[in-house]
């Protein structure tokens, strides 16, 4: 009888907790360990023993994460950077005067304060579509486009936009499509799989989940030509992660996709909760039937929908109001983490955003729901 171990074809979420089967050859420790060296010996011939030379093109605690989300994304490499603006910036960096960028008119502010920055300063041509209109998009790009920027569901008004359909535009006229994933992670949405040549992430929301490091990742389809200009722009830059925060992220990570379902979980029933409420004008949030674009965030989205969603009220001061009368919600800004915020977004996004004033903004978290529930109708009470 053949007693030869059968090899298991593991699901992610297996390979996201074990980290990879991080098992230390040496001691046994199941946690992966963290290598704080700023400098590596080199062997007598002045050769790097291992890959690493110097802590700014990364080390040993800084692969280890950069492998867990390859793996994850399904993507031949990825890169993690010391936070989310810092990985933006790398790929921004590539283009040149003339170049073409095409992207969303409603989405996170850096983005577009970065691309409009640029187009003041370098010569790079910027066009910012409606992603509510269906041909926007096909109708933006030219022949001159370098470079398509998505999120799909888009921050923080989360229209859903197709993501392989948008890969389809993108590379129809030679563009490449970055598509940030930030709200929807590899454990509901595998970008990479559905056309994209980049994944973005802040990983200092849901991938780190705890609200206690800043980090960026980007992941690529093909470590290509491309790929290879990001790494040198990372190492020049001194853009890379830290390895305190890289393990730290490395530990996020591993708790991603009960996290995740946990705050999927409570957000649908937070929006069924008040989708009808007289004292809310909408609540807008992908997981409901009555979003626009639920079909397509149904076939994008295989594991919840997230903890992100949005309500829009009767004016500004009722919006500004509720920010500062919850008592469980936490008015911050960010995402992501295991505690619940709130924020009047219009207040954060700045002179270019065209977010209504009315609109707030909140993540999910994982506490009770039932207490979240009750805290905002508490709000909305005392807002009048």
């Amino acid at each position: 009888m053949d007693r030869s171990p059968r090899q298991l074809q593991l699901a992610a979420a297996t390979r996201a907790a074990q980290a990879l089967r991080h098992i230390d050859p040496v001691t046994g420790a199941v946690t992966p360990a963290i290598e704080l060296s700023s400098t590596y010996a080199r062997d007598d011939q002045g050769e790097g023993r291992q890959p690493y030379i110097y802590a700014r093109s990364g080390g040993p605690t800084i692969k280890t994460a950069e492998a867990l989300l390859a793996d994850l994304d399904g993507g031949e490499d990825a890169m993690v950077f010391a936070s989310g603006m810092a990985a933006i910036v790398t790929v921004l960096e590539t283009l040149r005067a003339g170049d073409h960028v095409v992207a969303p008119d409603v989405m996170y502010h850096g983005v577009i304060n970065w691309l409009l920055h640029i187009e003041q300063t370098r010569g790079v041509k910027v066009t910012l579509f409606d992603a509510t209109v269906p041909a926007a998009l096909a109708n933006a790009v030219r022949a001159e486009t370098a470079l398509v920027w998505i999120e799909s569901p888009i921050n923080p008004n989360w229209d859903v936009i197709d993501i392989a359909a948008a890969a389809k535009v993108a590379h129809a006229v030679g563009a490449r499509l970055v598509v940030d994933s930030t709200v929807a992670p590899a454990c509901t949405t595998r970008a990479l799989d559905l056309g994209a040549d980049i994944v973005f992430q802040s990983a200092t929301k849901y991938l780190g989940g705890h609200s206690d490091i800043t980090a960026g990742v980007l992941t690529c389809a093909q470590a290509n030509d491309f790929w290879a200009e990001l790494q040198e722009i990372r190492t020049l830059t001194g853009n890379v992660m830290a390895a305190f925060e890289a393990w730290l992220l490395v530990r996020g990570i591993r708790t991603l996709f009960l996290r995740y379902e946990r705050a999927s979980s409570n957000a649908m029933k937070f929006a069924q909760h008040f989708e009808n409420h007289p004292k809310i004008q909408s609540v807008i949030y992908p997981g409901l039937a009555s979003h626009p674009g639920h079909s397509i965030a149904k076939k994008q989205m295989k594991n919840g929908f997230g903890g992100m969603l949005s309500l829009q009220v009767k004016d500004y001061q009722t919006a500004h109001d509720i920010s500062r009368f919850v008592q469980v919600f936490i008015n911050a800004t960010s995402l992501g983490g295991v505690e619940s915020l709130i924020e009047h977004r219009i207040k954060v996004e700045g002179p270019n955003s065209i977010v209504p004033d009315t609109l707030l903004r909140l993540s999910i978290g994982i506490e009770d729901v039932n207490d979240l529930i009750a805290d905002l109708e508490q709000a909305l009470e005392r807002a009048g």
